[in-house]
């Protein structure tokens, strides 16, 4: 048996769920992998994979597994890339989840300049607002907006992001512009409903003598941040969201700031991956490059 091959097959069939995905990216069959995944479990001694008609995923075992050949695997990887005479270069794949917002506003307007840097990394990017399992969707690290539930994986604080109360100029001609807490109480909001934990919060104030919190009467409720600023936009309520997400909007007055003098408490910004006996080099690379891009007052 060819371990190192069999390592990879099991670590492509973990991240794809598929023995036909992970065969036809190592170029075998799909008997040939089956055949070398058993041989594999054989070897070890423990099932690794449960097997149903519509699903491979990987047993309790099988995720310890995982992570240790991952781990092996991108070891490997990073020596091979210091050892070659383009040790001055980094390879390989990186699996990165992002906000959709954030990705099309600041990180991929901003990516080719990575890129530059590090042209034989290759990006694999997905995004959405919903939390996602690093482990069974293959992804090396997350990029999450607020604050972190308790979490097995290790957190990075990026930076905290400004955010704006706003809303659309014929919500306004409707209802009036609030110019006080006590009138913001006869508005209606945008209600954002989190995608995850289907928790709803109240907007947020910073006073000189803390944060207050304002619930409002809602017509919408949505759980994505595109759909969240496209309500505030149609008029349906007041928002609160971060400002790069609406700096365009504000700049051609198809929003407007509200209570700029009662701003919102920013959001933290974080960077998410598995813990791992040695960070690979292309993804430390990488969370560096974020560090510095959010650094950047653009940014937030």
């Amino acid at each position: 048996m060819d371990q190192l091959r069999a390592m990879r097959l099991f670590v492509s069939i973990v991240e794809r769920g598929s023995f036909t995905g992970a065969a036809e990216q190592l170029n075998m069959s799909r008997a040939s992998a089956t055949a070398l995944m058993r041989q594999l479990e054989n070897h070890i001694g423990v099932s690794l994979l449960h097997r149903t008609t519509r699903q491979v995923s990987a047993t309790p075992e099988g995720e310890l597994y995982y992570y240790r050949c991952r781990d092996i695997l991108h070891d490997l990887a990073d020596a091979e890339s210091l050892l070659s005479s383009r040790a001055h270069k980094l390879v390989g794949r990186l699996r990165v989840d992002l906000p959709a917002s954030l990705c099309r506003l600041v990180v991929m307007p901003a990516l080719p300049e990575f890129i530059g840097c590090y042209p034989d990394i290759r990006l694999d990017i997905s995004v959405g607002d919903r939390v996602i399992d690093l482990v069974r969707e293959g992804a090396d690290c997350v990029l999450r907006i607020g604050e972190l539930n308790d979490s097995t994986l290790i957190a990075r604080r990026l930076a905290g992001l400004e955010q704006v109360t706003c809303a659309s100029p014929d919500y306004i001609e409707r209802y009036g512009c609030p110019a006080s807490l006590q009138e913001l109480d006869l508005h209606h909001c945008v209600e954002f409903r989190s995608a995850s934990t289907g928790r709803v919060d109240p907007l947020h104030f910073r006073l000189e003598s803390g944060v207050v919190q304002r619930r409002l009467n809602a017509r919408v409720s949505v759980n994505s941040g595109i759909a969240y600023v496209a309500a505030c936009e149609a008029g349906l309520g007041i928002a609160q969201v971060p400002r790069y997400h609406v700096a365009a909007q504000l700049r051609r007055g198809e929003l407007v700031e509200l209570l700029p003098q009662l701003p919102p408490p920013a959001l933290p910004l974080s960077v998410l991956y598995p813990p791992q006996r040695q960070v690979p080099l292309r993804l430390r690379v990488f969370i560096d490059w974020l560090v510095e891009l959010f650094r950047s007052p653009d940014s937030g």
